[in-house]
């Protein structure tokens, strides 16, 4: 495949935070929506920059010695050079709205933010008053002197750094720093005026700079700035440390609040501040970012719930309940009577809990087995399983440590489970267990009967609310063996043995994606040409990816609708020309994994937890399932047939690496997919059997893929 081409892994990852922003510069939005989507284009460049950033400089800093080129072509020092570029100017073109558009559009629906240019005689006499009170008492000056180490400064925090004389003039000028406490509410409401009804605020950073310097007796504030700074958190653990694995994750905690300095973002107004901190950070001119409006707006998303403004937001999207559970049926009832899918989050989490909650009290249950990647900070789930383990029961519960970001909370997790007596596994040497994945063992009629939960997203009902996924109970004996042989896999010395129904990386389940598109591309024919149609969030295996331009050099339809990165390049003549790309960011993360195969007929669907990218298939513990009841395959053929119908939130992909938001062609009426696919909740909860019908009857006229 010497003469295939890849987009860049990184570039094309910019890209798709660019199409998030998008959709925060839609003026058909309401304000409040248009935020949310500005807000999290900030929080993905932050964890961008502290784990890609931070390696693409490690490879600089190296000299890229004995590491393979990159696949694009792209040396390390021209990437980083060119996605500096572009996030400058997608940063310019967030804030410009910010402050030009979203801003004064919520002031004017009654929302207000009031920043110290605009406090009013009365502003000023309430927050100087709270300051003394409230936060001055808090607050904590750093000295910043070149004789002393520099103070710990930690990664993501927003600081105040103050230049100071002396009121005297006797003294040379002084230095200090504040960190802006999380434990303070950074929104501050202010106090009603009259004759006004708009609900004004003020932020904790604005009243930190304005009244910072009464924590300087004697000196007088010449220069302020704010900042935030990014550090390097691609930091690994030591895989060798079994006993002791929770304090060796709680040093890489600790060396992660020490490590590099990748990028700091600060508020124009001091030169002299932004030049100094970049010595001391060692900061080069590239990895300063200057920001005219509030940093870290993901901070001041509270402003999205709050209530009586509903009409600068768009109207809640309602979670359905559904159809297959029913309070007079127990879940094991239901489970042994076929299988059962549900998508959140147009469908209730509620089922996945209540089968947890359900194990734990049931006298029948005697096991339960899970495993543990990213969950709430109140996981009713967590608290089922402490509760299963209290009465009694065999509870495993495999604890992923090394979740990035989420390693505190795993680690307080993991302590809480095994006090309650659960079996706590902290994962594998040099793989993380990505994995979503339980089994429920239950006695019945003198013999052991087994039932497994599998999903495509994790076991967080936080983020079921948010993020789009699919999952499925069962009974199918094939699939509780495989499981069973997984679980022996991770937590004990089984070797590896060969599953019947269920493909696990990085063992066989690369392989076996191979071997399908191979299938494809040989059973493929000008007159019956095969099809691969392929939901995921990204796509970056150059395995996988070039066979994928083999299939369709042979014919192969080839339809993916990829949510993030893309290194595949489509409509390339005689590589690619049969394969096309959309990505749909929408009111829903899409998060799901959906691969339909047509296998000359025979159609093959599974559902995965793992990209097609190199981390997801070689480094990480994951799992692909096969979707085998007709009923629930035919509902998932026409979840991706509506994907790929959408013409209001899709974008398409060009060999040139241009997205392209679609429309509907003249004539055609607009059909938004997750708009579509809550309206088939609603049926479904309100019409089951209806809605049901309707829903599988729908597919073949409206055929795409």
């Amino acid at each position: 495949m010497e003469k295939a081409v890849y987009f860049n892994r990184d570039l094309s990852w910019i890209d798709f935070n660019e199409r998030v922003l998008e959709e925060g510069l839609r003026q058909d939005l309401p304000p409040l929506e248009r935020f949310w989507y500005l807000s999290i284009v900030s929080s993905n460049f932050d964890e961008f920059f502290m784990v890609r950033v931070a390696a693409i400089k490690q490879i600089i800093k190296s000299g890229n010695t004995g590491l393979p080129p990159d696949p694009s072509g792209i040396s390390p020092k021209r990437q980083f050079k060119k996605g500096a570029d572009k996030i400058r100017s997608i940063f310019r073109r967030q804030y410009t709205c910010l402050e030009e558009e979203v801003f004064p559009a919520l002031a004017a629906g009654g929302l207000e933010l009031v920043r110290p240019d605009s406090y009013s005689i009365s502003h000023i006499d309430y927050l100087e008053s709270l300051f003394m009170r409230e936060i001055y008492p808090v607050l904590t000056p750093l000295k910043l002197e070149d004789d002393n180490p520099f103070p710990s400064i930690k990664s993501l925090y927003l600081h105040v750094i103050f230049l100071l004389i002396s009121e005297t003039g006797e003294e040379a000028e002084r230095i200090s720093i504040i960190q802006i406490p999380h434990v303070l509410n950074r929104i501050i409401w202010l106090p009603g005026e009259t004759g006004n009804s708009k609900a004004r605020y003020a932020l904790l950073e604005d009243v930190v700079m304005t009244w910072g310097g009464y924590l300087y007796q004697g000196f007088r504030v010449k220069e302020r700035m704010l900042f935030k700074i990014n550090r390097d958190a691609d930091v690994s653990v030591d895989e060798r440390r079994d006993e002791d694995f929770i304090e060796a994750m709680e040093e890489v905690l600790e060396h992660r609040g020490k490590s590099m300095v990748v990028r700091m973002v600060f508020s124009p107004g001091s030169e002299r501040l932004r030049d100094m901190l970049a010595q001391r950070l060692e900061l080069v001119q590239e990895d300063l970012y200057e920001i005219a409006g509030p940093l870290n707006p993901k901070g001041l998303l509270d402003l999205v719930e709050t209530q009586g403004f509903e009409h600068l937001r768009e109207p809640v999207w309602k979670i359905y309940s559904s159809e297959a559970f029913t309070e007079d049926q127990s879940p094991w009832e239901r489970i042994s009577q076929g299988d059962v899918m549900l998508h959140l989050p147009y469908q209730s989490f509620d089922p996945v809990v209540r089968f947890f909650q359900a194990a734990a009290l049931d006298p029948q249950v005697i096991s339960i087995k899970t495993t543990l990647y990213r969950t709430s900070g109140n996981s009713p789930i967590i608290k089922s399983l402490e509760q299963a383990a209290l009465n009694g029961k065999h509870v495993t519960a495999v604890v992923e440590l090394k979740a990035r970001f989420d390693e505190e909370r795993n680690i307080s997790w993991a302590n809480r489970l095994e006090k309650a007596g659960v079996i706590v596994i902290y994962g594998l040497a040099k793989l993380k267990i990505h994995a979503k994945v339980s089994v429920v063992i239950r006695r019945e009629d003198n013999r052991i009967k087994r039932y497994v939960h599998l999903s495509t997203g994790n076991y967080n009902d936080k983020t079921a609310k948010l993020y789009e996924d699919i999952s499925i109970f069962t009974v199918r004996e094939d699939i509780a063996f495989d499981v069973g042989l997984l679980f022996n896999m991770i937590t004990g010395y089984s070797v590896i043995q060969s599953m019947r129904k269920l493909m696990i990386a990085p063992i066989n389940l690369k392989g076996r994606l191979l071997e399908l598109i191979e299938r494809e591309t040989r059973r493929s024919t000008q007159e019956y040409p095969g099809k691969i149609v392929a939901k995921m969030n990204a796509l970056a295996d150059i395995d996988i990816i070039n066979a994928l331009y083999r299939a369709s050099a042979a014919g192969v339809k080839i339809l993916l609708n990829v949510r993030g990165i893309c290194m595949l390049i489509p409509g390339v003549p005689e590589l690619s020309e049969h394969i096309q790309v959309v990505s749909i960011i929408d009111h829903y993360l899409e998060h799901s994994r959906i691969f339909y195969f047509a296998n000359g007929g025979s159609e093959e669907l599974y559902l995965s937890s793992a990209d097609w990218m190199p981390r997801n298939l070689e480094r990480r513990v994951e799992l692909m399932f096969p979707v085998l009841q007709e009923d629930l395959k035919e509902q998932l053929i026409a979840i991706l047939e509506a994907y790929f119908q959408d013409n209001c939130q899709t974008r398409l992909l060009s060999r040139d690496g241009v997205w392209t938001r679609q429309k509907p062609p003249p004539g055609e009426k607009p059909f938004r997919v997750q708009s579509y696919l809550l309206s088939q909740a609603r049926e479904t909860a309100e019409h089951p059997w209806a809605a049901r019908e309707e829903f599988i009857v729908r597919r073949r006229p409206q055929a795409n893929i």
